[in-house]
């Protein structure tokens, strides 16, 4: 036995204008014992970078000797927008798909990101399951979406521990607005198209790393490993609460300084008409407007940026299953 093996491949995503090649590193960890292959990524949106010291962590706590299978990781999946610490890809490089989190599984002769998400996505045909860390607000409790329906994801969910499950509902039986804002390419949809359990680790908080937020994703992607096989151990049984993905949210309906409730919380159960909180006008002191919750469900994003502007997302309520 060799005690499994792990490598890191320096691979072109794309070229840009110079002739410099893009480039990103795939580790590749084989166990000695066949299994299954995961595919986990991270930085699609390189603001989101969470999920990438995970991996790192990942990588010093793994033992070769007791992976059963390959874990396929990628830390950097846009080297574009991590340079650029945003969310999406430079105008100058590609204006028509600046969103890699839109337009999988990607085009090998299409624009920029579409052709480094092409090439990523030849690593994820070959998997038999896949992890795709995000990252959001400071101000929103740690989750993970799954496609509703879609069980063998939600056993993915799950395992990876998070205390909210979100279904998201996709395709046909989505909303305008999931198709408006181009959610059919997301990764996680698009893997689970093609039958391959997938899910989508909400780490919360973005441009900095927090600790606790980093062990989560790293005990969740252990979790993930025992499984599926990849590592020894049982998962454990937890409580957790799931609810759907809402989409729509609660918006600003005018512009000026908002001021959350201060006696919210996110993670807590809200009422229909909850007070979120009141946009003010900065100068005249007036109030603009009162957001209100539109449903009974589960807080799980409270903006606390004060400036804002009308159809600004204030909040997020995710409906709990069964309700």
């Amino acid at each position: 036995m060799t005690g499994g093996t792990h490598t890191a491949e320096q691979i072109p995503l794309a070229r840009l204008p110079s002739g410099v090649e893009l480039t990103t590193t795939v580790h590749t960890y084989r166990g000695d014992e066949s299994g299954p292959t995961l595919y986990v990524q991270a930085a699609q949106h390189g603001r989101e970078i969470n999920g990438t010291e995970v991996l790192r962590r990942f990588h010093e706590r793994l033992s070769l000797e007791s992976l059963s299978g390959t874990v396929i990781a990628v830390p950097v999946a846009n080297p574009l927008t991590f340079d650029r610490v945003s969310y999406t890809t430079p105008e100058q490089f590609d204006s028509v798909n600046p969103n890699m989190n839109r337009i999988w599984p990607g085009n090998s002769d299409g624009s920029i990101t579409q052709r480094m998400a092409a090439r990523l996505w030849e690593y994820v045909a070959a998997a038999d399951a896949l992890v795709d860390f995000h990252t959001g607000s400071p101000d929103m409790l740690p989750h993970v979406v799954y496609r509703e329906g879609d069980e063998r994801s939600r056993r993915l969910a799950e395992a990876f521990g998070a205390n909210l499950l979100l279904s998201e509902r996709a395709a046909e039986d989505a909303s305008d607005e999931w198709h408006r804002r181009g959610f059919a390419g997301k990764l996680r949809v698009v893997a689970a198209e093609e039958n391959l359990p997938s899910i989508t680790p909400e780490l919360a908080h973005n441009k900095q790393l927090l600790e606790d937020v980093i062990e989560a994703g790293v005990d969740g992607l252990r979790d993930v490993c025992r499984y599926l096989g990849l590592l020894p151990g049982d998962v454990p049984e937890r409580e957790q609460v799931v609810a759907r993905n809402h989409r729509g949210q609660v918006t600003a309906d005018e512009s000026g300084l908002f001021r959350p409730n201060p006696a919210l919380e996110v993670g807590e159960s809200i009422a229909d008409g909850t007070l979120l909180g009141t946009v003010y006008h900065p100068t005249r002191y007036d109030p603009l407007h009162e957001a209100r919750a539109d449903r009974d469900g589960i807080l799980y994003a409270l903006t606390r940026e004060a400036t804002v502007t009308a159809g600004d997302q204030l909040a997020s309520v995710a409906l709990v299953h069964g309700e």
